[in-house]
């Protein structure tokens, strides 16, 4: 059963960087605010993890499961909101924000 849960875990693994790679760097970032969601689901399934005490290494690694998922929700939303912010219109300049054209 071990070798199973790690070919499962290789194939997400090559399948998730195969799909990041063929990304455009246009789309990368607002799809990165969609994937918070996902990565919210990812920090169940670690907290599942951790909290089972199948045995201790599971726990050890649903621990660093859930610090990695949580770090990863963090930060996608910190960059969200820093790239909205360039979007926003401001108080001097017009009414034109950084990322109109005209």
């Amino acid at each position: 059963m071990e070798i199973l849960e790690l070919y499962v875990f290789v194939l997400a693994a090559f399948v998730g960087y195969m799909v990041i790679t063929r990304v455009p760097p246009l789309l990368h970032t607002p799809l990165m605010a969609a994937t918070n969601a996902i990565s919210g689901i990812s920090l169940v399934g670690s907290l599942i993890a951790a909290g089972a005490a199948h045995s201790r290494v599971a726990t050890i690694l649903g621990f660093i499961a859930v610090v990695c998922a949580t770090s990863n929700i963090v930060g996608g939303f910190l960059i969200t909101d820093r790239m909205l912010k360039m979007f926003q219109r401001g108080k001097g300049d017009g009414g034109q924000g950084k990322g109109d054209a005209g």
